[in-house]
């Protein structure tokens, strides 16, 4: 399609776009900055309008005039552009960190003298600009248009009928109702009757106790028994302490007092004991200490000493192994002069050896065959006895004699019969036991018996003495 631009527009299009291209490292970090700080609200695609508006302002300024700016200005959104030049000609921002950080890239003085004193020389006009676009943004957000309010009519409905006025029922006449009756308010004689009742038995149940039949087990019989049996002695103690005579506990009461007061104390003083133990076993430790502090020391000394000492025996030592060495040294070279003899004397002591070697082999070979001869004339005679006792008849019935032992020598051996005797006479003695055993569990249980009977004899005195006393309450 043909282009609707100038060939002026179009050359400061291109170069505007170069510009871009090549001063972005500086323009970035003015908008990305801007971004972070004043225009989180903006969006991410306007990016790029922001960088050409800051080129603008920077390099472009002097050629286009204030007034040729500010038209380009106006032209886009007046709230970013009112945050963006407020936020670019702060001279806050312009002679700190922006100038520090076109520094970085860019001589500081070159930039400083080009860039920075230009900006901060168009600000005050700038800031004309910024004011206007700020009256512009206050005049657009109060004047809002005032929409034709909707004026509403009323329905041609048609008018309802009146509706006829029912004709109101009779109201039916009440029956009268009959009186309460007196007896509501009173007991019934029945329930009175039953009480006086249920009092006379509870009197005649206190009275005669002891003729109501109550079947008692005999763990009932010996607790009951029991419990009679405690009060009983619980009254006799009682009467035993009153003709005693009774004492007053205040003494006992302060002997005690005195006895745990003196008894803290004592705790008191054995505390304060402890302390002063555990104050002197502390001092005595740091003395203590300072003293294995000086033995090793003294032990150190003594150890430094020693070890002088020993290196110098060892020094010593040395000197003495090396000239033993230096005359070893000596011999053996006055030795190696009378190689060729001592050569000649060991081949000859070789060759005497050998012959005699030879010789002690082929006598200990001949004994050696001798010796296995024997062995295996001896292990032939072995196996001839070894058949001929096989050979023999054996016999495989044997006759058990119950009067005697196995024989095997153990300490309680014995014979069959021996052992039928001891079972019969153990078999008695268990019988016998058994005799015993129930002999003695019929007499237990006879004991038992008459001890229940005693107790329940007892039982029943206690029972009839509590019924008197409770008769002669009621009276």
């Amino acid at each position: 399609p043909k282009s609707t631009l100038n060939v002026e527009d179009r050359t400061f299009v291109l170069e505007t776009l170069a510009g871009c291209i090549e001063y972005k490292p500086l323009l970035d970090i003015v908008v990305n900055a801007f971004f972070v700080r004043d225009g989180k609200h903006c969006l991410s695609s306007e990016h790029n309008l922001f960088v050409v508006i800051c080129y603008l302002a920077t390099f472009q300024l002097e050629e286009l005039g204030l007034q040729q700016f500010s038209r380009i200005v106006k032209s886009l959104d007046i709230a970013n552009m009112h945050k963006f030049l407020r936020f670019f000609f702060n001279v806050l921002n312009l002679s700190t960190w922006i100038k520090d950080e076109w520094s970085q890239i860019y001589d500081s003085l070159y930039v400083k003298e080009n860039w920075i004193d230009p900006l901060l020389g168009w600000q005050p006009k700038i800031e004309q600009l910024i004011k206007q676009l700020a009256d512009k943004l206050a005049n657009r957000v109060t004047t809002v248009k005032t929409s034709k309010v909707t004026k509403p009519k009323e329905f041609d409905l048609t008018t309802p009928k009146p509706r006829a006025i029912p004709i109101p029922e009779p109201i039916p006449l009440q029956e009268k109702h009959q009186p309460v009756p007196q007896s509501t308010y009173k007991p019934p004689k029945e329930k009175q009757h039953l009480q006086k009742i249920k009092y006379r038995n509870r009197r005649k149940a206190e009275v005669s106790v002891d003729n109501i039949p109550i079947k008692l087990n005999a763990a009932a019989i010996l607790r009951e028994g029991a419990f009679y049996q405690r009060k009983m002695e619980q009254e006799l103690n009682r009467i035993e302490s009153l003709l005693r005579g009774a004492r007053d506990p205040s003494e006992f009461l302060e002997w005690q007092k005195q006895m745990r007061e003196k008894d803290l104390d004592q705790q008191l003083t054995e505390i304060e004991c402890r302390r002063l133990q555990g104050k002197l076993s502390h001092e005595e430790a740091v003395l203590a200490r300072q003293n294995v502090i000086q033995e090793n020391k003294k032990k150190a000394e003594l150890k430094r000493e020693e070890t002088a000492e020993l290196m110098h025996q060892y020094a010593e030592k040395r000197l003495q192994e090396e000239k033993e060495m230096r005359e070893l040294v000596e011999q053996v070279v006055e030795g190696h002069k009378n190689v060729k003899q001592a050569r000649t004397k060991l081949q000859k002591y070789k060759r005497q050896i050998v012959q005699e070697v030879s010789e002690e082999s082929r006598e200990l070979l001949r004994q050696a065959l001798e010796e296995e001869e024997e062995k295996l004339r001896k292990r032939y005679e072995l196996i001839q006895q070894i058949r001929a006792i096989e050979s023999l008849p054996f016999f495989r019935n044997k006759f058990v004699d119950l009067t005697q032992t196995a024989g095997y020598g153990f300490i309680g051996e014995m014979s069959i019969v021996e052992l039928r005797e001891r079972l019969a006479l153990l078999k008695e003695a268990q019988k016998k036991a058994e005799e015993e055993k129930r002999d003695q569990i019929i007499h237990e249980k006879q004991a038992k018996e008459q001890l229940l009977l005693d107790k329940l004899e007892q039982i029943s005195v206690f029972r009839a003495a509590l019924g008197r006393a409770a008769a002669l309450k009621l009276v």
